[in-house]
């Protein structure tokens, strides 16, 4: 995503494209993982505060008209994150702040260069996280951490990121893209029914006890024993164990 000229705030235009791309991933057999990153100094700055100034698209209206439009607007980025079967992963450089912050954490992988900052800081425009900040939030850091975050707004750098979880590693500006781009591709290669299946197992497993973590695992794993790709990875893993064993 990239729309440098406003360090890539989230405009309604931009939530619609967004949208349309996510939920799209799911029909597209082609599509084995998904990458969000930006192209400007900022990875996303929150909402558009000239558009919120003016009330213009979303802010028109009624309270119930606006509740009505974020729920059909920004939260389809939510749900469509939530939804997404195949892997994502975030590449945050410079700000990821207020909205911004809250779509790198509904990433399942979050790698950051050194210049990354993220913040809740929506108390600052006296809002709340309209589109599930704080669900995400509270799952990674925990909810005394995803307090003092909120209410006071603070900047993380992308040390003190990694250091509580909102990314995974760190890495030089000028290396991110590469290294998210080869994380990307190599994710890409892996089974692609059985990915998809391990992502929703781990997200379930998440969620629920045990015994209905057991439950879905078996179901799973008995489609993948009786399918074809289980069976072209093992041929192609013993295949490889034989070409080291034929090298030594």
């Amino acid at each position: 995503m990239n729309s440098a000229a406003n360090g890539n705030a989230l405009t309604v235009a931009m939530t619609e494209a967004l949208s349309d791309a996510l939920e799209s991933a799911n029909f597209n057999d082609d599509v084995n993982c998904l990458l969000l990153r930006s192209s400007s100094k900022h990875f996303c700055t929150g909402g558009h505060v000239k558009d919120m100034q003016s009330g213009k698209d979303l802010m028109d209206g009624s309270v119930e008209d606006v509740r009505e439009r974020l729920q059909k607007s920004l939260h389809r980025i939510t749900r469509a994150m939530s939804n997404l079967e195949v892997p994502s992963i975030c590449a945050v450089n410079g700000a990821a702040v207020g909205a911004g912050c809250d779509l790198a954490l509904m990433c399942d992988i979050r790698l950051a260069g050194e210049s990354a900052q993220f913040a809740e800081s929506f108390l600052r425009l006296g809002l709340v996280s309209g589109i599930g900040g704080a669900w995400f939030l509270s799952r990674i850091v925990g909810p005394a951490k995803a307090l003092e975050m909120t209410l006071t707004s603070e900047f993380l750098d992308a040390a003190a990121a990694e250091r509580f979880g909102i990314v995974a590693k760190v890495f030089a500006d000028d290396q991110l893209d590469g290294e998210a781009l080869a994380l990307a591709r190599r994710l890409a290669t892996n089974p692609p029914r059985a990915m998809r299946m391990a992502k929703k197992l781990v997200r379930e497993s998440a969620r629920g006890s045990l015994p209905a973590a057991l439950e879905i695992a078996a179901s799973m794993q008995a489609i993948l024993l009786c399918g074809d790709e289980h069976k072209r990875a093992v041929s192609s893993f013993l295949e490889r164990q034989a070409q080291k064993k034929s090298r030594m």
